[in-house]
């Protein structure tokens, strides 16, 4: 092969050569678009003779997870997937960073998003929040020619790339038919707790769960539907809520995170067993509420199987490789207590 000269990087660019060379001698700053192009440009060329190139071959093939903050133990596990992809998916140069953001808060994360606009990545995922900041942010990495994938929870009216995740209107679905099949005899009241319902995955779940009670089980009404923002403490105190407000409630789906505040708030009720509880995501906690009758059903994305596809479908968007459909379509998991793994 010939030799990559600096007019060939400017050709690949866009740009001309004397931004090329001003962009090696550091003369054009490392956020501006130009140097972006420039240094994707020599990433892909593997144009060698300059310190800059070094730098790009170091940094152009890393790749930035953005998750959710606090203690969340599903968002735990999306983590600690992340710090795995090393040793399960080997990419030459890859490298993979975990940032953690407050999700509910929309304007954050879009500066977050916005900052990751500058840097010269590969790709980007994320945990998305239905906001127009949060879209903006995404919007402004794809015109930094970043791929960028949503995970867990979309937004399909951004520039993103593809989303990594359950079909939540379907979980939604599931989570409704066992709920009219475990209330067959006494049907009643139920009520919803979402984290946030700005979350697209939680809105759809709910979306789904009502299609279902509508179409197959006119007898059970929702009754309320509460937010805990993912966390033990505010979910608690929205199931409580929940409970005194309707102490003949027949049943509980929480669409998110907290299932502990909502084990909790039932036992000190006084109405485990009475009231019947489907959760997502078969983390330890729910595990062993599984066991113990607290908890009927769980509903269950493979964290694992998520991150190392959304890994897979940057790593092909960002060298411009086929990407395999089926292997990374996700499934959802339903567990009872009876077929625990």
């Amino acid at each position: 092969m010939a030799r990559v000269t600096i007019r060939d990087v400017a050709e690949a660019a866009g740009v001309s050569v004397a931004t090329v060379d001003r962009v090696l001698n550091g003369r054009v700053g490392q956020g501006s678009r130009s140097a972006r192009r420039v240094e994707e440009a020599i990433a892909r060329l593997g144009y060698a003779p300059s310190a800059l190139s070094a730098r790009v071959a170091r940094t152009a093939n890393s790749f930035v997870f953005v998750l959710p903050d606090g203690a969340n133990p599903f968002v735990a596990g999306l983590a600690g997937a992340v710090e795995q992809l090393g040793d399960w998916l080997p990419f030459p140069g890859a490298r993979y960073e975990v940032r953690r953001v407050d999700v509910f808060d929309g304007p954050r994360l879009g500066a977050v998003l916005t900052e990751l606009a500058a840097l010269p990545l590969a790709g980007v995922a994320l945990v998305a929040l239905d906001h127009p900041a949060v879209r903006e942010g995404i919007n402004r990495l794809a015109e930094a020619r970043v791929p960028v994938v949503t995970l867990v929870s979309d937004m399909p009216s951004s520039k993103r790339e593809r989303f990594i995740g359950i079909d939540n209107t379907a979980a939604g679905r599931t989570a409704g038919a066992l709920m009219g099949r475990f209330l067959a005899e006494r049907r009643g009241k139920v009520a919803i707790v979402a984290g946030a319902l700005a979350l697209r995955d939680h809105a759809e779940r709910q979306l789904g769960f009502r299609q279902v009670l509508a179409e197959d089980f006119a007898d059970i009404a929702v009754v309320e539907v509460r937010e805990g923002r993912d966390e033990p403490g505010a979910t608690r105190a929205a199931t409580a809520a929940i409970l005194a407000a309707h102490p003949d409630l027949a049943g509980l789906y929480n669409v998110g995170a907290g299932s502990a505040g909502v084990v909790e708030a039932v036992a000190a009720a006084g109405r485990t067993g009475a009231v019947t509880v489907i959760a997502h995501e078969l983390t330890a906690a729910n595990r062993t509420a599984l066991i113990e009758g607290r908890i009927d059903a769980v509903i269950n994305q493979d964290s694992g199987h998520e991150v190392r596809s959304a890994a897979r479908v940057l790593q092909a968007l960002a060298a411009g490789l086929p990407i395999v459909d089926a292997q990374e379509r996700i499934r959802i998991d339903i567990f009872l207590r009876e077929n625990l793994p």
